[in-house]
């Protein structure tokens, strides 16, 4: 087998890897204990702060898409604004849930990568989900972003952050199982009975790139509280450019 041949197995096989991932993700999320853990129910100061800023950027009566919405945790504040709301996500049990909590709200199941919107929303909201997107998907999750609002639109997504040393750690294991990781990219609670949880951390000036790419203009970026060392998120508002 040639170098040509070998790198287009390669990259077929990673592309099937990343396609397996993306439904069980899906299966993950439709299992989820969102009942008892307070991440489903509870948003931080830093959350609010963005959020609320957002709202205030947006006409009366205006139009936000909540793009993987879970269980519509955010779904309230829109509506309280005064603004409707399209809730999606890749969880048709999420979205049963949310369904269930706001049954005026127009509620669809799609994946980051496929939503199909062109010219329809003052904002977009995609919190606590864009770790699960690779490499690969970023330009183009971030385009369907982009195509889906009104000129001008704005955007508000957060980017989970990990320490360094901790993602090179887990990143290396990753590899040293055989997995076709790249950069930044990791398993979470991997184990014999579990294939664990697909998160990738892309670094905050290459999100700025893909931003810059897709045709959005930064407006502003916070850095969440660090939980106990562990984790926090950057929050970023940007606005289209083109």
């Amino acid at each position: 087998m040639g170098e040509r041949d070998r790198g287009s197995s390669s990259a077929a096989g990673r592309a099937a890897w990343l396609w397996e991932l993306r439904r069980q993700n899906e299966r993950q999320e439709d299992v989820a204990d969102t009942a008892n853990e307070p991440y489903w129910q509870e948003t931080d100061d830093a959350h609010r702060v963005s959020f609320d800023r957002l709202l205030s950027m947006l006409p009366p009566g205006g139009s936000v898409l909540d793009a993987a919405c879970g269980i519509g945790r955010h779904v309230g504040a829109v509506l309280a604004s005064g603004r409707s709301v399209t809730a999606v996500d890749a969880s048709a049990v999420y979205l049963a849930k949310t369904h269930a909590s706001f049954p005026d709200v127009t509620i669809e199941k799609h994946d980051l990568q496929d939503l199909p919107y062109r010219d329809r929303f003052d904002a977009v909201v995609c919190v606590d989900a864009m770790e699960f997107v690779p490499p690969e998907d970023w330009p183009r999750v971030l385009g369907r972003f982009r195509d889906a609002l009104h000129r001008p639109g704005r955007l508000y997504i957060t980017v989970e952050l990990v320490p360094p040393e901790e993602i090179r750690s887990m990143n290396d294991a990753a590899r040293g199982s055989g997995l076709p990781v790249v950069d930044g990219e990791v398993m979470w609670e991997a184990s014999d009975e579990s294939p664990g949880y697909y998160h990738y951390y892309p670094g905050l000036d290459q999100v700025r790139a893909w931003l810059s790419g897709a045709g959005f203009a930064i407006l502003d970026e916070l850095e969440g509280p660090w939980h106990d060392g562990e984790y926090a998120y950057h929050h970023i508002l940007a606005r289209t450019t083109m």
